[in-house]
């Protein structure tokens, strides 16, 4: 049977690595879709014969941990979602022209934690489901019958947050030749670049060459943005090499007239890298690259291709809203939109690397990220690994960086998160406080990546490790930095903007960073740094995040200017405001004061505020309008309320406060003014009785790929097409054609309901569907109906895909 294979095998209709034929050459393909799965320990689920015929089928991404009922009993950190396990298994044949290649399983994360099994014998696992790994199931794979991929997931682990579960990231199969660009094998940098010209270096890693006595090429091609090839580079490599892998070094190149990566202009370069071997094309790989410069000073902060940028961010958690921890593309490029639309620049990755797809957007958007490794240098406390910190981080840390060093929007990597006030938190038993963990870890990064400056986030503590809740310390009167902040290329402090200009009195040399801002602050964290001088800020948890929960029955952390449907909080146009030059003004009632908490020695909390004017007649109502002009004037059915200054005064900037406004049907205005002319304007209308639904899709370029999602937004409306944020009911989503619904959600965080299913009860008269598209190009008819309520109605174009 096996010689018949061959044979059949040399003559396959489309040779994988037929000379010529360079699309062949390696094979990456997206092993997402249909897979089986099964919630709970099931013994011997590895087993190539184990019957599966019972489970759910289902397509990656998947976060399994979502899918659980919430549980009052289990931790609010992770999101009262109980910890467990889950199993996937799939099903594929091989084809007879991969034989005599190298077959490889390319997992990029499995949530906690996880195990591979290919027909039955254990190919490969990850201790740190963050991050990614492949294994080589070459001498495994079958051809004369099915192969069965099983993997076992588990969410149970140290983690303080809510971290999903499962395959919750791609998962891909490849095809190579026994010499091929290793994986993440290739780094470019561009060492010098002036105004009419850019020097490029691409480094090569190569594999299979070890006593190797063929003369092997290496030829790289660098595409413009357009397409158009500038410039072409290759060497040869090392014959007779003694190392399985070779770090091959090619003849920088130099690109005339290049076209800048910045956050308005999001150029992107393409290196194709080709193996040439007796003339022929053995492997090839394309990356995606950005020419520009970066630079870090006490002076200036940061330099953006010789330009002051300063950081205007966000530090969350990897979750995305209704598809829990699964990083689909399109979830992750519509947060980034609406944060950009919002004057947003940065997103720190708190507190662990996120997914591929997320850096590769981020590259497409403009978004300036600070990647981050871990969360603490511990093997006990708050650690989400299953082996020990201590015997893995090295491995981590080369993974993470070659991953993603070529990536033009990482200008920083941050090795861990609060660390300076236990020293069982800070790595090796050095008793510094971490500062020879961090020396060791910098080593190994300038190893893999040089060009970048490197950091650590700092709680909220002094020098010794001195913290506000500590009885025996007056933190008060020891305003110094603590001893790691004072050695890290840069200095990240989580909070403390306040106390940064005492801390520079101590160590003068500091490039400081707020790697996280307290959003209960507002815009004081801003307006209170040094921006000249300083890099930047990330205001954490500005979209609500599932976990970290103030108490049931929040579902997590919704301190926050976005909820976590991505519907706006009127705090988050006071963040435009200041982050934005152009003027506004706009308008925030308070529905209640909210609460406050101590954490990470700080007080944190929200006020509830909403943008709306139906109200309770006879009653007077406090409210805000925030604007970055001189004055406002507030008006109720055209009669003035009077006019207010905005004020310079860090912590109350930009905020201007309006006590018992009466409310009376009809309209509220706010005229905003500079210099005496009016510049912006906002008003609230008073509407009528909802009286049918209104639908609104985001995604004019679905496509037919399987994954890309489709967002529909429900809104009950009155008369007049206004919408009604009072209106209440269950909307109930009728779905059929060229995709799925996979989820339903309404933004509320306190709610019970899960978000499967077809109905959703409308929130401040709000829902929304997700939709994911098939793989066949077609239409998609949606209709969405509700008691009381005028259904809509919308057919939806599923478009192919086009080269």
């Amino acid at each position: 049977m096996r010689i018949l294979l061959i044979i059949i095998g040399l003559f396959c209709i489309t040779p994988l690595f037929a000379q010529h034929n360079n699309e062949h050459i390696r094979i990456n393909q997206l092993f997402n879709f249909g897979w089986k799965f099964k919630w709970g320990e099931v013994t011997n689920a590895h087993h190539l014969t184990f019957d599966d015929s019972d489970w759910r089928k289902l397509d990656l991404p998947h976060d399994f941990q979502f899918e659980q009922p919430w549980d009052e009993s289990a931790s609010r950190g992770r999101g009262y979602k109980a910890t467990g396990i889950g199993w996937y298994r799939k099903t594929f044949q091989a084809d007879s022209c991969w034989m005599g290649k190298r077959i490889l399983l390319d997992f990029e994360g499995i949530m906690l934690t996880g195990n591979v099994w290919l027909n039955g014998k254990k190919v490969g696992g990850t201790d740190y489901g963050y991050l990614g790994f492949e294994s080589d199931i070459t001498d495994i794979i079958k051809y004369d019958t099915a192969n069965v991929i099983a993997v076992r997931a588990s969410t149970e682990g140290g983690s303080r947050w809510y971290t999903g579960g499962g395959l919750f990231r791609d998962v891909h199969l490849i095809v190579k030749d026994t010499i091929s660009i290793v994986r993440n094998g290739i780094f470019i940098t561009t060492p010098n670049i002036a105004n009419q010209h850019a020097e490029v270096s691409v480094q090569v890693e190569v594999e299979g060459i070890k006593n190797n006595q063929k003369q092997l090429e290496i030829l790289t091609k660098i595409f413009s943005p357009e397409g158009k090839q500038v410039a072409e580079t290759q060497t040869l490599a090392p014959q007779n090499s003694r190392r399985p892998i070779e770090e091959v070094p090619l003849p920088k190149v130099i690109i005339s007239d290049p076209q800048l990566w910045s956050c308005e202009t999001p150029h992107l370069y393409t290196a194709e890298v080709q193996l040439i071997l007796n003339g022929q094309v053995i492997d090839k790989l394309t990356e995606k690259f950005g020419i520009r410069t970066i630079e870090f000073s006490k002076e200036f902060g940061f330099k953006l291709n010789g330009k002051k940028v300063f950081l205007k961010g966000i530090a969350n958690h990897h979750d995305l809203g209704a598809v829990g921890a699964a990083a689909h593309e399109t979830s992750i490029a519509r947060m980034m939109d609406k944060l950009k639309a919002f004057g947003f620049n940065h997103i720190r990755t708190s507190h662990n690397p996120y997914s591929k797809a997320f850096m590769k957007i981020a590259d497409e958007k403009g978004i300036l990220i600070v990647d981050e490794l871990y969360d603490k240098w511990s093997n006990t406390i708050a650690w989400a690994g299953s082996a020990p910190w201590t015997e893995i981080w090295y491995k981590n840390l080369i993974e993470w960086i070659k991953r993603d060093r070529n990536h033009p929007s990482v200008i920083m990597w941050s090795f861990g998160n609060e660390l300076q006030f236990q020293e069982e938190r800070c790595g090796f038993p050095t008793n510094d406080w971490g500062v020879t963990t961090y020396r060791i870890l910098n080593l190994l990064a300038k190893r893999y990546d040089p060009t970048r400056k490197t950091t650590v986030g700092m709680y909220p503590a002094r020098a010794g490790g001195i913290v506000k809740h500590d009885p025996a310390f007056r933190i008060e009167e020891n305003i110094v930095p603590p001893e790691l902040a004072t050695v890290t290329e840069v200095a990240s402090f989580n909070y403390c903007w306040d106390d940064y200009q005492e801390y520079l009195k101590h160590a003068p040399d500091m490039i400081i960073y707020q790697s996280e801002a307290v959003t209960n602050e507002l815009a004081a964290p801003y307006f209170g740094m040094d921006r000249e001088k300083m890099v930047g800020l990330a205001y954490w948890g500005a979209i609500e995040y599932w976990g970290e929960s103030a108490g049931w029955p929040r579902k997590g952390w919704d301190y926050s200017f976005f909820n976590h449907s991505l519907e706006p909080n009127p705090q988050a146009y006071l963040i435009k405001s200041i982050f934005e030059d152009e003027p506004l003004v706009y308008i925030g009632i308070v529905d209640r004061e909210g609460d406050t908490r101590l954490w990470n020695d700080m007080i944190v909390g929200r006020k509830y505020i909403s943008s709306h004017w139906n109200r309770q007649e006879g009653k007077t109502y406090n409210l805000y309008t925030y604007t970055n002009a001189d004055e406002v004037e507030l008006l109720v059915n055209g009669k003035s309320i009077g006019v207010k200054q905005n004020t310079t005064e860090v912590t109350k900037r930009n905020v201007i406060y309006w006590e018992n406004v009466p409310f009376s049907p009809g309209k509220i205005t706010a005229i905003a003014r500079k210099g005496g002319k009016v510049v912006a304007q906002h008003e609230l209308q008073t509407t009528g009785k909802a009286v049918r639904l209104k639908i609104e899709t985001e995604n004019a370029t679905w496509k037919a790929d399987g994954m890309d999602l489709q967002y529909v937004k429900v809104y009950a409306v009155d008369s007049k097409g206004r919408i009604v944020p009072t209106a209440t009911g269950e909307v109930t989503f009728h779905v059929s054609g060229a995709a799925q619904l996979i989820a339903v959600d309404n933004g509320d965080h306190t709610s019970d309901d899960l978000f499967t299913g077809h109905k959703k009860a409308l929130h401040n008269g709000f829902a929304m569907a997700i939709l994911r598209s098939g793989q066949i190009a077609g239409t998609v008819k949606l209709k969405v109906t509700a008691t009381g309520l005028k259904q809509a109605e919308k057919t939806l174009t599923v478009h192919p895909i086009t080269n």
